[in-house]
């Protein structure tokens, strides 16, 4: 793939870049640990992967990380999986998190708004004691390092003090969101066996209340290793019996304990989107996401003391978690608990303007959804504190990086990123001080060397590849629960390249060193021998009106033959006529090539997701091969069940 773009959307001016984090670390680490001083960015990032231990030790060093024991040397083993980062390091992460309060007591830790658009403060004081009464508390139910305690809860400050309190104490955090089922949860809290759960009554989402105190019943009644349940009355009801209430574990005036643990001590387990069979249950340490997050939000997200950060997001989703790691760089994390279109599509927008957040981070979706529904957002919203717009979740089209910049800014610092549940970071994306491309990530981040490799391991420039980190990353998986021989996180990331990740993407570095991503490897399109990326595809179809969403399948036949159907789920009042078969291949054959047409355009009644809004490209695929419902998918871990029943009817017919 040739560099296409001849000129930047979008460049940082002289004083931006002088007054970057990143910019001043270069210079610090220049003179303190022998980083280049000249060269900019790209320069950094050699440096950064050719000298981890290096790089490393300095990103601790910059962002004061408090070791209570030190370390013997910063990378014990680098063989992957298997890496051992700060051995004989001790150290808390909630410790991090709340170290504002020292110096910040009175500001906004977090502002918390609901669909009622009223954003609504805990201070960094009230954030540390509700906290140490927590810890305490958990401390007298009997939570020891190494024990599991859960969360279904929505966004709310609740959630973020019992994470912290937990963490705290070195128990291990997990959450869902409350718009997750029983099964979805079980089928994720039973391998952890969680000692405490977190709950709420309700949640409200879309203007309208939503119970789930049977929810929670059913979720008691499965989880037998429970020892305590919290309630927290969102709806305003009373405790069930034998629950405990929110207040009067966080009412008391205490100061926060913090156990010193392990650098790889667990911190939380996350759960991968798990579309087949149970979802993998992700563990990753203490010292990992906290160095990794610092670099991250601190150097990538140029984040400070001054900044407020708005990601929407669920506590189900990564970026949740990400989002509370803002508070390691005393950063005002923004927390906004109800639907991303209620009671409008601007919705987001109005809480980044009532919050004068500095960093709002969405996802490509939603971006793509105002641009149809002809949102304005610097028309009808005050967005001049918004420095920087981050989108996620999928690749931001082209067409995304235009609506950005005409409508909401042209000195917008847009960052489309890329990473995974997996590191619970970023492998690619944002950098305060360097160009924007359309279409393009701006760079891969600081200490992970990413790169483009072909089937047999070479690297790639300019082509489609695979996505793979040839050197370890600190907030890389510890271990899977529940994978004694780590034979499943082997198989997961390491089995196509012995000792390098393969994420499972397809990629293209760009000779300027930026990233495009064309989407997950396994459902890869390969027509005639040539790879094709289905988010390109989307991209295409999606900028016509009548298209609401699209799917697209690539089957090889039994006769060696190759079917490549696309679905589409219109827009209200649209009709999938001849006139509208011919745009879209028309669109797709101009803006993509002749091979990219596909066979079929079927219209579906919906295209199912993954609990996060991922589409679930290969279940489908699975379906339309002839596999069986309950085989090909993990019913739990779908936005929709129902819409699958069309793909299993469709592979019937086609049979």
């Amino acid at each position: 793939m040739p560099t296409e773009n001849a000129q930047p959307l979008w460049q940082p001016d002289s004083e931006r870049i002088a007054d970057a984090r990143i910019t001043k670390f270069q210079t610090w680490a220049a003179d303190q640990h022998g980083a280049p001083a000249d060269g900019g960015y790209a320069a950094l990032h050699t440096w950064s992967v050719a000298e981890p231990e290096v790089f490393w030790k300095a990103v601790t060093e910059w962002f004061d990380v408090r070791f209570s024991t030190p370390y013997t040397r910063v990378l014990g083993d680098r063989s992957m999986p298997g890496a051992s980062w700060f051995p004989g390091a001790t150290l808390n992460y909630a410790e991090h998190a709340l170290r504002a309060a020292a110096t910040r007591a009175d500001e906004p830790a977090l502002l918390h708004v609901d669909e009622t658009h009223d954003p609504r403060p805990v201070t960094w004081s009230e954030l540390r004691r509700q906290v140490g009464s927590l810890a305490a508390e958990l401390r007298a139910l009997g939570v020891r390092p190494g024990a599991r305690v859960s969360g279904y809860l929505p966004n709310i400050p609740e959630a973020v003090v019992a994470l912290l309190a937990t963490a705290a104490v070195g128990g291990v955090w997990t959450s869902c969101a409350p718009d997750f089922g029983a099964r979805s949860v079980l089928d994720r809290f039973q391998q952890v066996e969680p000692v405490v759960l977190f709950t709420v009554d309700g949640y409200r989402y879309g203007g309208k209340e939503h119970d789930r105190r049977d929810t929670v019943t059913e979720l008691r009644a499965e989880l037998p290793t429970l020892r305590a349940v919290v309630h927290i009355p969102v709806l305003g009801t009373e405790p069930p019996e034998g629950a405990l209430d929110w207040s009067a574990l966080t009412g008391a005036d205490e100061e926060p304990v913090f156990e010193q643990v392990p650098f790889d001590h667990p911190l939380w387990v996350l759960y991968s989107s798990g579309t087949t069979g149970l979802p993998k249950a992700i563990v990753q340490s203490q010292g990992g996401i906290l160095v990794e997050h610092l670099k991250q939000l601190g150097l990538h997200c140029d984040l400070g003391p001054e900044d407020r950060f708005f990601w929407y997001t669920s506590t189900g989703w990564m970026m949740w978690n990400f989002l509370v790691s803002g508070l390691l760089t005393g950063t005002t994390v923004v927390l906004y608990d109800g639907s991303p279109g209620y009671p409008d599509t601007g919705a987001q927008w109005r809480v980044a303007e009532l919050t004068r957040a500095t960093l709002y981070g969405t996802s490509a979706a939603y971006v793509m959804a105002c641009r149809k529904a002809e949102v304005h957002p610097s028309r009808d919203y005050d967005l001049s504190s918004v420095r920087c717009v981050a989108t996620t979740g999928s690749p931001l089209p082209p067409d995304g990086f235009r609506w950005l910049h005409d409508e909401v800014r042209d000195d917008l610092w847009i960052a489309s990123v890329s990473g995974g549940t997996d590191v619970c970071s970023c492998f690619a994306g944002a950098v305060p001080t360097l160009p924007v491309y359309i279409g393009e990530l701006q760079a891969p981040g600081l200490g992970t060397d990413l790169q483009s490799w072909d089937p047999s391991g070479e690297p790639l420039i300019d082509e489609v590849g695979e996505l793979v980190v040839t050197n370890p990353m600190p907030s890389m998986p510890v271990y899977f629960w529940n994978d004694p021989d780590g034979s499943r996180y082997h198989d997961s990331y390491f089995d196509t390249y012995p000792g390098v990740w393969r994420h499972g993407d397809w990629i293209t570095v760009t000779s300027r060193g930026s990233v495009v991503i064309h989407g997950r490897s396994d459902s890869t399109l390969n027509r005639q021998g040539v790879r094709m990326g289905s988010a390109d595809i989307y991209e295409a179809v999606e900028r016509l009106p009548e298209i609401k969403e699209s799917l697209v399948i690539g089957l090889e036949q039994p006769d060696g033959g190759y079917w490549m159907p696309l679905f589409v789920h219109l827009a209200p009042g649209a009709t999938l006529d001849d006139a509208l078969l011919g745009r879209i291949k028309q669109t797709i054959r101009e803006q993509l090539s002749p091979r990219h047409v596909p066979d079929e355009v079927i219209e579906v009644p919906g295209i199912p997701h993954t609990l996060t809004g991922k589409r679930i490209e290969v279940p489908v695929k699975r379906l339309l091969q002839g596999t069986p419902l309950d085989k090909a998918v993990n019913a739990g871990s779908i936005d929709n069940l129902d819409l699958l029943h069309f793909y299993e009817d469709l592979a019937r017919k086609r049979a």
